[in-house]
Order: C-alpha cells, then sequence, then structure tokens
C-alpha cells in the first residue's frame, strides 16, 4: 500500500510537472526571465528536445559548411550549426545542425540512404560502417554529388546565405600555453578565476553532444520499449563539467516521467509483461548484457563496449567515436541522477560555486591529488562535496544545509527510489528561500577554503552536507564524507590515510603560497604579462603529478645540517648561502641557530665536566648521543 501511495504521488508530480511544460512552450522565455533561473528538471527537458532537433553529419572538412547547409535546408530551417573535430590518423571533421523542430530534423534522417559500397568491415575514415547492419540514427555523413547520381542538385542561391557558423573545433581544449597567456594578462586573482571557469567548463556544444548520444540509445530501444528514457546526469548536466569530460547515462524502460503514465494508470487494458525469474540486481545485470550486445553490434560509433556487472552500480562503459565521448551507462543508478539535480542547484545559488570548484579540482591535479583511474585518491565528486561544505559552514554561509532543504520540500518534490531511498528536497529554489549576506570575494574564498581544510581534524570528524556541520567519525577511513542521499554511505571511503594526510598538507602549502600572492599583488602590467603569479603559481608544482606511494613525503622546507655552520660538522670554512622563502622564516631560523648554539656549548662544557676520566672516544660517543635528540627536536619545531 505504502508503495502505491508513493507511486501515485509521484505521478501525480509528474502530471504536475508535464502540464507546466506544455504551458511554458508558449511562454517559456518570459517565465524563465521571471524566476531568473533554469530548474533542473527544465533544463534536461530543453535539451532532450534540443537533440531531437538535431543531427550530425560527418564531412570532409569545414569548407563543406555551404554545400552541406545548401542541402539540409531543403528539409527544414537550420537555427544553428556547430563544427567540430575528432583526432584519428587523419583529422576527422564533423558538423552539427539544430532544425527549428524535431519533424524537419526527422525528415532529414528519412532522406538519408544505406550505405551499400563499402565492403562489410568498418571504416571511420571513410565515413559511415561500411555495408554492416543498417540503421537510423542521427549521426550521418555526407557524400560527394557525384557518388550521389545527382550532378544537378541545386546550387547555393546568392539570396540563401547559409547561417554563420556558432563554433569552429568547438570541442578542442584550450591550449595550455595560450590558457597561461589569459591568466597572466588578468588584472587580479580574481579575475584569473574567472576566466579558468569560463574557458575549460564544459560549452554549449559538449552538453549537445552527450544528448545526442542519450538520444541514440533511446531510439535504438524504442521499437520495444517507446517510453525508454536515457538522462544524462553528472557533470555533463550539473554545471561542474570540464572540456572532455564523460558522460553518465542511466536507461530507464519504464514511462513512470512521462505524462502517458497517468493515463495508463486509469486504463483497464493493461499489457502481459515477463515475470522476473531472479532477483532485482541479477536481473538487472542480465539487463545490461542484453544491452551491452546491443551496443557493440548495431549503434553506429559505438565501440569498446566493456561491461562491469559486477561493481556496486553495474555500468557499460563505451567509447563513441563520433563524438569522442567516453560512456558510462547504468539502469540503477537514480541516486547519482538525484545527486547531480542537487549539486545543479547548489551552482545555481551563487555565482560563485562553480568558478571556485573549478579552480579547486585544478589545484588538486596539478599537485597530484586526484587521479583518473579510480584508486585510494580523492575524487572529483568528493573534492566537490569539500567545497560544498566549506561554503556551507561559513559565518556567513553561501549554501544551505540539505536538511533545510528537505524541510522546505513539497509533496511535488517527493523522490523515493526503487531501492527504497528517499531523495526527497525542495526542487523549487524560491521555496528553499536562501539568501547569503557573505560578500567575500572569489580569491578570498579560495584562500579560505586551503586555510580551513588545513586545520580540519579529519582524523576524528566526519563531514555532512546534510547537516552543515561536523560530526564523529562513525569508523576509522582515513576521511569521512556523509553520502548526502545515502547517508550511510561514505563518499570517500577509497581515499587511504596516506592521502588524507597528503591533501593536509598541499593546502597548507597553497595557503601560504596564495596568501604570499595576495601580498605580491602590485605587479605593474608588464611584470604580470612576463612573469607567473597568482593561480598560475598556485597551480605549479615541482615534481611531475604522478601519484606515488612516498608522495606522501614532502621536501624539507631547510635541511637540519643547515641549522649547523659547516665549520662545526666537517671543518670547512665555506658556508654555502641559504635561500629562504620569506623574512619571517630567516628570522626563525636565525633564532634557532642560536639557541642550538648555546645548547652545544653547554653540553661541551658539561661533557668535559663529567668525563674526565674516560677515554676521549667515549667522551664524544655520549656528546653525539645526547646531540642527536635536541637537533630533532629543533627540527619538529
Amino acid at each position: 500500500m505504502n508503495t502505491l501511495m508513493r507511486r501515485a504521488q509521484h505521478l501525480h508530480h509528474w502530471r504536475t510537472y508535464c502540464i507546466k511544460q506544455c504551458a511554458a512552450v508558449a511562454g517559456n522565455e518570459a517565465t524563465a526571465a521571471a524566476k531568473g533561473k533554469t530548474s533542473y528538471e527544465e533544463l534536461i527537458d530543453s535539451r532532450h528536445q534540443q537533440a531531437e532537433r538535431s543531427i550530425v553529419v560527418q564531412v570532409s572538412s569545414e569548407k563543406s559548411y555551404n554545400e552541406l547547409y545548401n542541402y539540409c535546408s531543403r528539409f527544414g530551417r537550420i537555427v544553428t550549426a556547430h563544427h567540430y573535430t575528432v583526432p584519428h590518423e587523419d583529422e576527422l571533421h564533423y558538423m552539427l545542425l539544430e532544425y527549428a523542430n524535431a519533424n524537419e530534423a526527422t525528415a532529414a534522417i528519412d532522406s538519408s540512404a544505406y550505405n551499400a559500397e563499402l565492403s562489410g568491415h568498418s571504416s571511420v575514415s571513410a565515413g559511415g560502417s561500411g555495408s554492416g547492419v543498417p540503421v537510423r540514427s542521427p549521426f550521418l555523413w555526407f557524400r560527394a554529388a557525384a557518388a550521389a547520381g545527382k550532378r544537378n542538385q541545386s546550387k547555393l542561391s546568392a539570396n540563401h546565405k547559409p547561417l554563420p557558423l556558432t563554433t569552429v573545433a568547438g570541442t578542442r581544449p584550450l591550449a595550455q600555453d595560450h590558457l597561461h597567456t589569459l591568466l597572466r594578462s588578468a588584472e587580479s586573482i580574481e579575475q584569473q578565476l574567472q576566466l579558468l571557469y569560463e574557458h575549460t567548463r564544459l560549452n554549449d556544444l559538449g552538453v549537445r553532444m552527450r544528448f545526442l548520444a542519450a538520444l541514440q540509445v533511446q531510439q535504438a530501444i524504442a521499437g520495444m520499449f517507446p517510453e525508454a528514457r536515457a538522462q544524462p546526469f553528472g557533470s555533463s548536466v550539473n554545471g561542474f563539467g570540464k572540456m572532455g569530460c564523460d558522460l553518465d547515462l542511466i536507461l530507464r524502460f519504464d514511462g513512470a516521467t512521462t505524462a502517458q503514465s497517468e493515463r495508463q494508470l486509469m486504463s483497464r487494458l493493461v499489457y502481459h509483461t515477463k515475470e522476473n525469474l531472479s532477483n532485482g540486481r541479477s536481473q538487472t545485470q542480465r539487463q545490461m548484457e542484453c544491452i551491452g550486445d546491443l551496443l557493440h553490434l548495431f549503434l553506429p560509433g559505438v565501440c569498446h563496449v566493456r561491461r562491469i556487472l559486477q561493481a556496486r552500480v553495474p555500468i557499460i562503459k563505451y567509447h563513441h567515436e563520433h563524438l569522442d565521448l567516453e560512456v558510462d551507462l547504468s539502469m540503477s543508478n537514480l541516486t547519482g541522477f538525484y545527486m547531480s539535480e542537487l549539486l545543479y542547484m547548489f551552482g545555481e545559488l551563487d555565482p560563485r560555486v562553480r568558478p571556485l570548484t573549478f579552480s579547486i579540482r585544478r589545484w588538486a591535479q596539478s599537485c597530484g591529488l586526484t587521479n583518473p583511474s579510480p584508486g585510494r585518491w580523492i575524487s572529483n565528486f568528493s573534492l566537490s562535496c569539500l567545497v560544498m561544505y566549506f561554503l556551507q559552514q561559513l559565518r556567513q554561509p553561501i549554501l544551505p544545509s540539505i536538511s533545510a532543504m528537505v524541510k522546505t520540500a513539497a509533496s511535488t518534490d517527493i523522490r523515493i527510489t526503487e531501492d527504497g531511498i528517499n531523495c526527497t528536497f525542495a526542487r523549487d529554489m524560491e521555496r528553499v528561500s536562501f539568501a547569503s549576506r557573505n560578500t567575500s570575494s572569489l580569491s578570498e574564498l579560495l584562500l579560505q577554503f586551503f586555510e580551513f581544510y588545513s586545520q580540519f581534524d579529519f582524523h576524528n570528524r566526519a563531514i555532512s552536507l546534510n547537516e552543515a556541520r561536523a560530526l564523529s567519525k562513525p569508523d576509522h577511513s582515513a576521511m569521512y564524507i556523509v553520502n548526502p542521499l545515502e547517508q550511510l554511505l561514505n563518499v570517500s571511503k577509497n581515499v587511504s590515510l596516506e592521502e588524507c594526510e597528503r591533501l593536509r598538507i598541499e593546502v597548507r602549502n597553497a595557503a601560504w603560497i596564495l596568501e604570499s600572492e595576495v601580498e605580491n599583488s602590485t605587479l605593474t602590467e608588464q611584470e604580470r604579462n612576463e612573469q607567473s603569479w597568482g593561480l598560475l603559481n598556485l597551480f605549479k608544482h615541482p615534481e611531475k603529478a604522478v601519484i606515488r606511494p612516498n608522495m606522501f613525503f614532502k621536501p624539507r622546507m631547510v635541511e637540519v645540517s643547515d641549522l649547523f655552520e659547516k665549520s662545526q660538522l666537517n671543518g670547512s670554512t665555506t658556508t654555502p648561502p641559504i635561500n629562504y622563502k620569506n623574512a619571517t622564516m630567516r628570522q626563525q631560523v636565525q633564532s634557532i641557530k642560536a639557541a642550538t648554539r648555546n645548547e652545544l656549548k653547554q653540553l661541551r662544557e658539561s661533557s668535559t665536566a663529567t668525563s674526565s676520566s674516560s677515554s676521549s672516544s667515549s667522551s664524544s660517543t655520549t656528546v653525539t648521543a645526547t646531540a642527536m635528540p635536541t637537533a630533532k627536536s629543533k627540527r619538529n619545531r
């Protein structure tokens, strides 16, 4: 009965949501302007519709655009066009065209022919997939006019000029040298943070391509599952993705996210369905095995399919060669989908959240704290949770606690996954009614982040975004971040004690570097353009950012031997100069030297007085054994 009540509430929500969407068709722009922000569900829905209006065409080069535009315009009005390249033996060129409506895109796809000219083996560079199984998809290629047997095609008329390309090579990330030049030319660290975010985040073309990949999977099974939905989630849609990030997809067979489900609930005619003969997890694994075969055997562009079905969340990984995109497909990760929604809302609540997160991720990558492959190091998601928690616990918080969002949730915000996990929180940003009074700049927040975690007690305390405060750690994990939606799980359970300590050391070093950069921010424009400063010094790391077991042990700022005069150690009369990082360090070292000389003098006098009857060798041994702990204690200071 409880399950039926939850489903009824869920369906009521989707009926209300779809009514709102239909009303928004006529006045979507006015509504968005009135609210000021787009909800997560509105974003997902608009991107899905955008994908349904789009096609991707492989061309010989960027110069083919005029001819392609002229040909494709016969099917409808093209509203935007993007060019991008995919690395191969020879660089491959693609055009993404968006029509004014989905019917026009469908007409272009329906007019396409299957390739019967190539041999049976796949040939990406030739465009197309050989004479294999003919599959209908939005991924096409543009062959020469002579090959199409239509030499008398209409020419591009003078009054029918093509729409300018919105982007050229739109997926190519900014070169490191170019990015560094941009950051050096900035006027302040604040501007550097904004430039880093604007030039490294996932752009509009990248999002369009990811929703097209989802649409391809969705359409591939639409015949048997007409209500199937392939939903992108994660960094691709929550606003925290960078150029080239992977695509996370969740595939759902049921129609719980469509208005038709309400009509099905009222119908007296019910479909016969196959009974599950095994438990839910085993059934999901068998279904994903079949989906993996479908992707591998039939979908154009899909290659290198790997099935990882024994993981906590079974996934299928594959590469899409027409989009140059790595994809992770799951069928039971609804909590991940709703977690993306939560992060999206956090990013929308304050304009400082995303640029701050981008800069901290970049810093972590530069010093080797994060790594693309899974392991004992902190992940980007855990790092993002650290940023969100920091912004929650400020004296003037920038983000609300998740529990406050749960308390303000309405009945339409109820989300219960099939595993019984409660993912309910307020989806309406206006209902949350949270307004931050914090006026700190981005550069100030970045410094405060490093200072905060350099003093955080990871050994005894756990981080809770739900309560926006630190809790007693429930187990002996090196780092404990409570999963915001599955609160019995630890997001950072994989992080080793060594990596947790490295994080503490690196944030302490970063705080010191950034504080020095703020103090030395009075550079002239010429000096800023000629040398590294600000974030560039923060991202600069003396060693290559490669994870190694001994990276926990960082080099000392000053060697212990440098605290003593060389003449005292080996009789040498020459002492090489010591380079100090600042005046405070020099003063501290001088004080340590003076105190050490006095203690050595007292030790020698004491040794001479107490060892008059002993041999000179025994006396030397006693002095050395007594002096060693003193030197060690000075080093620890």
